[in-house]
């Protein structure tokens, strides 16, 4: 495993005013300060933002003049198309779209392209299968931005075409190439005022329901009642958890356990998950993994059908198949992480960029695993496998190293590559492969340190300071994930009084500690609870980065820390 750093997080504030201000104590207002919220008001919507803190739909370029071009279709019962992706924010901006075009009584139906044979966004067959099936709209969401050729083609063919997208758009000499659509809504749109551009596709389609909806004078409860689908879809897509996002996640998150979505209902309870206590994590790590899986091994069409599906017995069906693809996936997923982790062991330890070749390797796992040899390793990994006619590959980054640019140093080696700073998928031939890797490597920058992971302490709390109160009022920083991380807090030198190893799997380690003022705390780590007692050795000292928890048994309530990293001090 790679080597790591401690750090701990030194942002200034007057963290005694900011708590007098807001209610807060000192020690939550610092976590909030680290997390770059600044002034009263921001500091105001981090803690109690809800619906009214949301962004007018307005806001976002050509929204009206899409709306005002889909009631006209409606009027005229033009048939409209939607074309989505075959991902998690595909999938529910897909939902969001057709469920709203549904209510308002359009001629609708979808199309989501499949993930091996048509590749990522809208394509010439699809355009051309719209076209001779009489299709007038063609209404894209979470793609379609960087589909110029194809939606020229569209336009000759006759088809309106909208699209909706939040994917970044590409420039030459300073100047944005867009598509020749009918009307374009995406934030990142140079000459769009929408104040968060950082938002999913599936929150850009969900903007354009609201809008839809209002024009329609359709209840806000109707257009409330799918706000779930727009958090899965953020989380999902992990988009920082800021400003709307975070807002969206949080009203998504109360919602999910009413969900008017019977095959969503079927799939967390599939998963034994309680319906009105769902998290960000679980979103994140086991639902949204379940939705995905259908577009890596099958088809993103079956993740669609349940969300949609309204007979019980199918719903349930499609809500167990979607998990066992998603255990398979997870078991092919373990392997070739195995086989990978093995390949760099054996041959690539000294590369600094790893790239390893599994040519049986399913191309849909190819960025889960590079992600995981990149956490492994701390190091940016590319994994190859073979696709139908050439050798496909994902990559995942860290911090100091610009993926996307490292591919334009070998484009020459490449057929096809996109991607941005810490992810990036190609193609390539097959004998390029090794020549690719080479030069890479020669051309990378990287020294020593980068490959150290670094560990972001929040704050140096002895644990006399953790109390009920405060982990309640820590509660208030959820939903936690990207940019908005779960707090860490440290402390060193804590004394191991008792420690044994607990789970069918001894994957828990629980400990009594102590703190030099004699304070015993309980404490549990996750992690292989035999090679930790080995590397514990007969040291009975611990350094530890934890977080707080109160553990209820048997109605009786006690405090406890969460071990997430730890230092056994030689």
């Amino acid at each position: 495993m790679a080597a790591e750093k401690w750090m701990l997080q030194t942002k200034r504030a007057d963290f005694e005013e900011m708590a007098r201000c807001h209610h807060i104590s000192p020690v939550t207002a610092r976590i909030i300060r680290n997390r770059d919220v600044i002034g009263r008001d921001s500091v105001e919507k981090y803690l109690h933002g809800g619906l009214k803190d949301l962004y007018s739909p307005h806001l976002l370029k050509d929204m009206d003049v899409t709306v005002k071009i889909l009631i006209e279709k409606i009027r005229q019962s033009k048939p409209i198309r939607i074309v989505g992706d075959y991902d998690i924010d595909g999938v529910c901006s897909t939902y969001l779209l057709y469920r709203a075009l549904q209510e308002v009584g359009a001629v609708a139906d979808y199309e989501i392209p499949d993930r091996i044979k048509d590749g990522y966004g809208i394509n010439e067959s699809i355009i051309r299968a719209a076209a001779e099936d009489g299709i007038d709209t063609i209404l894209t969401c979470d793609n379609g931005i960087a589909a110029t050729a194809q939606i020229r083609l569209a336009k000759e063919l006759g088809l309106t075409v909208l699209v909706t997208d939040h994917h970044d758009i590409m420039k030459e000499n300073e100047k944005e190439i867009l598509p020749p659509a009918d009307a374009i809504i995406n934030p990142k749109q140079m000459l769009c005022s929408y104040p968060y551009p950082e938002i999913c596709g599936g929150l850009v389609a969900y903007k354009l329901v609201q809008a839809l909806y209002e024009a329609c004078s359709i209840s806000k409860d109707k257009w409330l009642e799918m706000l779930e689908f727009a958090a899965i879809a953020t989380v999902g897509d992990v988009m920082k958890l800021q400003d709307e996002n975070r807002i969206i996640v949080k009203e998504g998150l109360k919602r999910i356990g009413q969900t008017k979505s019977l095959g969503l209902r079927k799939l967390i309870e599939k998963n034994n998950l309680d319906p009105g206590e769902i998290t960000a994590y679980q979103i994140g790590f086991v639902i949204g993994p379940c939705l995905n899986a259908g577009g890596r091994l099958q088809t993103a069409k079956l993740a669609l059908s349940l969300l949609l599906s309204e007979d019980e017995e199918e719903a349930d069906r499609m809500a167990l198949e979607l998990k066992e693809l998603n255990d398979q996936r997870k078991s092919m997923t373990k392997q070739g992480t195995q086989e990978a982790v093995e390949q760099v062991e054996e041959r690539y330890k000294e590369d600094k960029v790893l790239v390893v070749y599994l040519p049986e390797c399913h191309e849909s796992l190819a960025g889960i695993i590079a992600g995981r040899l990149r956490e492994h390793f701390q190091k940016p990994s590319f994994v190859l496998t073979d696709g139908e006619e050439n050798v496909k590959g994902s990559g995942r980054s860290i911090e100091n190293y610009h993926m996307f640019d490292a591919l334009v140093g070998v484009k020459e080696l490449l057929l096809k590559f996109g991607g941005h700073p810490m992810a990036a998928g190609l193609s390539l031939k097959k004998e390029n492969v090794e020549e690719f890797r080479k030069c890479l490597n020669e051309q990378a920058s990287l020294q020593e340190e980068d490959f150290i992971r670094k560990v972001w302490i929040d704050v140096p709390m002895p644990l006399e300071y953790i109390s009920e109160p405060l982990i309640e009022e820590l509660n208030l920083l959820e939903p936690f994930g990207q940019g908005n991380e779960k707090p860490l807090f440290a402390q060193k030198g804590l004394s191991i009084r008792s420690v044994r190893v607990l789970g069918k799997n001894r994957n828990a380690v629980k400990f009594s500690l102590a703190t030099e003022k004699g304070m015993p705390m309980d404490a549990l780590l996750f992690t292989d609870g035999d090679s930790f007692l080995e590397e514990l050795g007969n040291c009975r000292k611990l350094d530890v980065i934890y977080y707080p928890a109160v553990n209820e048994y048997n109605g009786n309530k006690s405090l406890q820390i969460i071990i997430k990293n730890y230092k056994i001090p030689k």
